[in-house]
This record gives structure tokens, C-alpha cells and sequence, in this order.
């Protein structure tokens, strides 16, 4: 009887909720990490890291019989990413993402069943019609929430990727808005679910592009959204079926990602019926979040900036370009009281980025992702949140043409 109770004693111990108080890093510098070392000397309070949920998969399951196995190869390498980083006291955040594996038998499984077979796209919406989506989240929550100090801790689960987007960044094959949100909706509250079961306070995101009003060029109603429309149906549908404590992932591109020149943003305008919500105006963002029937426990939602960052252009200014994009960015987003987090898209330049260079570093020639040398951001980026910030960022005011990070 007593190697019973012990027994029970462990089972629950080990699935007990984390009570523990969401952190207040001192600032909101963060970056999507490639090298961990090197994020941890550039100061970073913040860290974005991608889980493919496809990737956890393993061959092993028997989704008729609801039995699931897990990749535990990839669990390790995302521990060596997760671990170090927490126990330096960075959030970590995830960012959850379904990408296609090209196997039927697994992508059967762990995608939307409508997503389109005969289409190339990037990320799949996740599948709802199974066991496999709440079976992997409880693995995920479980295992980063502060029960196992051996694995590290994640403080922040980001939904998807771009998900107004949905032809490519969360497919679910042709579909009008309310479906889109409300398929979407359906696995938020299931990971949202097993997130709260292990960690009281952890928080979770809708990730949305920069589009507001308007939508992604080219492409039909049925693949893709308004991202201000997408927000207030997903809102909507949460309130009908159960208020939770969603928050908001936001990518506040500059409106041409290929020029660095946020403050030039020609067709933003600062007011809800803007056509995107870049850094120019991301005070559009926050004052709709504010709006009553938005609010939770009568508080907007929080915000991170999940991803986002400037190219540089092949000019003689494009590295101060950059530099005076980020400073300008800083500088912004300390007006605003509910952006928690701004983590830097990408450490390195990515050769399959669609000819952007958006990285602190650049990649080695002939390289996808190797890093070869700094960038002039790098030392702008490492002197963030630092009694050195004010002297380098205002040498680059003048890049920007304004007369005072205020105006």
C-alpha cells in the first residue's frame, strides 16, 4: 500500500501545474536563435525557437488505436537549444509549426485533412480530427514546464506561423474566412488546453503577418485574410465557445521587405482602417487590442513581435540602412507598454530567403545559413537595453531624416 501511494505521489508531482509567475526580463530584446552561444553574449532576454510537430512523429505510432510515439531524437536537439538558453533566464518561446513531411502516412495524421496535396506550400494547419495534437502538446507542456530543470524551460507557445495567410502558412486547403478562423480556433484551445494544465501562467500566441485591412497580393479570399479580420473572428469565435487567455504574435514587416526604410512607409496610415501594421504604426495594433470586447480579466492582450527584421541592400549605406531600421524599431516599441518581446529575424543571412538579407551576420559564400562575418547591426543589436544604446542609436537618426526619435 505504501509503494502505492509513492507511486500516486510521483504520477502527480510530475504532472503538477508550474504556479509560477510569467518573467519580467528587463527589456524586449530578443532574437530567433541560430547560435546559441553567441545570442547569450549578445544579451538577448528573449529567444524564438521552431518545434516541427510533424517532425515529432514517429513511425512507431498507431494513430487507430490513438497510441503515439515521439521522436526522441529530435526532443534531444531541441533540449540543446531550449536549456542553455533558460537557464541564463532568456524566455524562451515556441514557435509551433506543422511543416509537410511529403510522407502520406505522416501527414495524414498531423495535418488539417483538407490541406491541398497537390499544392506547394509551407506549413500545414494542424489536424483536430485525432489524438496526435493533444498527445504531442501534453508531451511539449509537460516537458518544458519547469517539472524537468534537465530540459530547460519555455515560457511562450506561438500557434502557427502567419496563419491569416492560410494558402501558405497554415493550409487547410480553400476556405472563407470563418472557417479559417475557426479551424485555427479549434487547435489553439487544444494546445492552449494542455499548455494550462502544466503551467498556470505560460502564455500563448496567434501569430499573424502585417497585413490589417488588406490581404497577401494575388492570391484569393479563400487563401488569405485581413489580419484585423482574422483577429476579431478567432476573438469572436473564443468568446462564444469559452474565453481564454490568448495574446497576439505580430510580424511588423516594413511594408517592402526589401527596403530596410521602416520609416518611409508610404501606404500605412495611423488609424484602424490602415492597410498593414508595420513598425511605423504599430500603435494601430495595441490601441485595437484595447478595445472592450478584445480585453481578458479587463486587460488587452499582450504582444510580441515574434519576426521580423530589415534587409540589407548590396549599396554603400545598406548596412547603416539596417542598423538605422532597427534603431528606429527600438525606439518605437518602448512607447508601447504591451509589447513584451522584439525578437530579431535572423541571426544569419539565409540563402533561401527569397534574396533577402535580413541577419545580424552574413553567410558564408555558397552557404545556406553559415556564418561568416558581422553585420554594422550587430553591434547596434548587442548594444541594446545598454547604457551604450543612446550614443550609437543616435548617430543613425540622421539615416532616418527625423529630427528626434520622438517625432
Amino acid at each position: 500500500m505504501r509503494h502505492l501511494l509513492l507511486a500516486l505521489l510521483l504520477v502527480q508531482s510530475v504532472f503538477a501545474q508550474n504556479t509560477d509567475p510569467f518573467p519580467t526580463p528587463p527589456d524586449q530584446k530578443g532574437l530567433q536563435v541560430q547560435m546559441v552561444d553567441d545570442a547569450l553574449a549578445l544579451g538577448i532576454h528573449h529567444a524564438g525557437i521552431n518545434v516541427n510537430l510533424t517532425a515529432l512523429y514517429d513511425a512507431a505510432s498507431k494513430p487507430e488505436s490513438g497510441s503515439f510515439v515521439f521522436n526522441q531524437k529530435y526532443l534531444a536537439s531541441l533540449d540543446r537549444q531550449i536549456k542553455p538558453l533558460s537557464a541564463k533566464g532568456v524566455v524562451v518561446y515556441l514557435i509551433l509549426i506543422a511543416y509537410p513531411s511529403k510522407n502520406p502516412a505522416i501527414d495524414s495524421v498531423v495535418l488539417h485533412p483538407g490541406h491541398r496535396k497537390d499544392y506547394k506550400f509551407s506549413v500545414g494547419a494542424v489536424n483536430t480530427t485525432n489524438g496526435y495534437l493533444n498527445a504531442v502538446m501534453n508531451l511539449l507542456a509537460e516537458y518544458w514546464s519547469g517539472a524537468h530543470p534537465e530540459h530547460g524551460r519555455v515560457w511562450g507557445w506561438i500557434i502557427g506561423n502567419e496563419v491569416n495567410s492560410h494558402f501558405l502558412w497554415n493550409n487547410m486547403g480553400l476556405v472563407p474566412l470563418e472557417t479559417a478562423a475557426s479551424e485555427y480556433e479549434k487547435a489553439f484551445r487544444i494546445m492552449h488546453s494542455a499548455i494550462r494544465r502544466h503551467s498556470l501562467h505560460a502564455r500563448t500566441y496567434l501569430s499573424s503577418d502585417h497585413h490589417w485591412t488588406s490581404s497577401m497580393h494575388n492570391v484569393s479570399v479563400q487563401e488569405a485574410t485581413p489580419g484585423r479580420e482574422f483577429l476579431d473572428t478567432f476573438a469572436r469565435l473564443v468568446r462564444e465557445r469559452g474565453d481564454f487567455d490568448w495574446n497576439v504574435a505580430w510580424h511588423p514587416y516594413p511594408e517592402d521587405l526589401g527596403n530596410p526604410r521602416a520609416w518611409t512607409d508610404k501606404t500605412v496610415t495611423h488609424d484602424d482602417s490602415s492597410n498593414k501594421v508595420t513598425f511605423k504604426n504599430l500603435e494601430v495594433l495595441a490601441k485595437h487590442l484595447a478595445k472592450p470586447e478584445l480585453l481578458y480579466d479587463g486587460k488587452p492582450r499582450r504582444i510580441i513581435l515574434s519576426e521580423q527584421g530589415f534587409h540589407t541592400l548590396l549599396t554603400p549605406e545598406g548596412e547603416k540602412l539596417q542598423a538605422a531600421a532597427y534603431a528606429y524599431a527600438w525606439e518605437k516599441i518602448q512607447t508601447l507598454p504591451t509589447v513584451d518581446a522584439f525578437i530579431y529575424h535572423r541571426h544569419v543571412d539565409h540563402a533561401q530567403e527569397g534574396g533577402l538579407r535580413l541577419g545580424l551576420w552574413r553567410n558564408a559564400p555558397n552557404s545556406i545559413a553559415t556564418p561568416h562575418s558581422k553585420k554594422l547591426i550587430y553591434d547596434l543589436f548587442l548594444k541594446a537595453g545598454t547604457a551604450e544604446w543612446r550614443a550609437s542609436a543616435d548617430a543613425l537618426l540622421p539615416v532616418t531624416g527625423l529630427k528626434s526619435w520622438a517625432e
